[in-house]
């Protein structure tokens, strides 16, 4: 089992926020699928690929637990949920650090597909023999 691991770490701005003063839902979605696909590479890359070009097919769900709001840091770690030939799915946790409590505010699952970047094709992630 791979450890989890925080692909990105983010201190949420006044830019980012809705009418009520909390931070757009949008925008932590935009931050959990590039932190997916950030832990998605490192997991294919340690199970002996090499780094893929990877698209979003499917956000299997997300749950808003609480807001997050302006001078939160958040934390975006990513688990790998399983990796099949040719996609991968990830489990993104959306920690917040509020002064000094740490909330889990947010967390979704998230697939992705391995492309080859000229013909946009799905190819498999690991070479044959692999993991």
């Amino acid at each position: 089992m791979i450890e989890p691991y925080v692909a990105i770490r983010v201190v949420m701005m006044p830019r980012d926020t809705n009418p009520l003063g909390s931070i757009f839902g949008g925008v932590i979605l935009s931050h959990i699928d590039s932190a997916g696909a950030i832990g998605a590479r490192r997991a294919v890359a340690k199970a002996g690929g090499v780094l893929p070009f990877l698209v979003t097919v499917a956000i299997n769900r997300v749950e808003f637990h609480q807001p997050v709001l302006v001078g939160d840091v958040v934390s975006f770690r990513t688990s790998l949920v399983k990796m099949g030939r040719t996609s991968i799915t990830m489990h993104v946790a959306v920690e917040s650090e509020r002064g000094a409590d740490l909330l889990q505010v947010t967390e979704a699952e998230i697939v992705y597909v391995g492309i080859n970047p000229h013909d946009r094709k799905p190819q498999p992630l690991l070479p044959e023999g692999a993991a």
